[in-house]
């Protein structure tokens, strides 16, 4: 279960340079775990920029961000340059992660219903505790809750 207190399960994605990033490797630093829909779609690019907006406040509290999707670390490298994003995305393209952390959902629109993901963001301690979880999560106004939630 995963759930503020506990562990934020570990596991290792392509970031959109091609590298493998596992999460655990960045204990020692608060994390902020996001998870978005789809690459370069309104949502999801209002979210991305709202944090690239405020990254100067990310980095002065330390915080390591990372971005996960379904989408291929390609399509991650054309969003991240597009919008000049300054942090990693990762490409979660089996969704196993997702699954691991409760955000692969069904969803509807337009009366049909499919699998995705529901925006949720998990901001871990440095000590790779979750010390926040937030679930449907609104593009517009992520960045300053998220910041919220992170040590000053």
């Amino acid at each position: 279960m995963v759930e503020e207190g506990r562990l934020a399960p570990d596991f290792t994605l392509t970031s959109d340079s091609g590298e493998a990033v596992t999460l655990s490797s960045f204990r020692g630093a608060p994390v902020v775990l996001y998870f978005y829909p789809r690459d370069d779609t309104p949502g999801c690019t209002a979210q991305a920029i709202g944090i690239r907006d405020a990254w100067g406040e990310f980095q002065e509290r330390g915080a390591v961000v990372l971005g996960v999707s379904p989408d291929s670390p390609k399509k991650h490298t054309g969003f991240r340059e597009k919008y000049g994003l300054p942090f990693t995305l990762l490409a979660d393209e089996d969704h196993a992660v997702a699954e691991t952390y409760g955000v692969w959902v069904e969803k509807t629109f337009a009366g049909k219903k499919y699998m995705g993901v529901e925006r949720s963001t998990f901001v871990i301690g440095p000590d790779g505790t979750l010390t926040k979880v937030m679930r449907r999560v609104k593009p517009d106004t992520h960045a300053d809750e998220v910041l919220a939630a992170l040590p000053a």
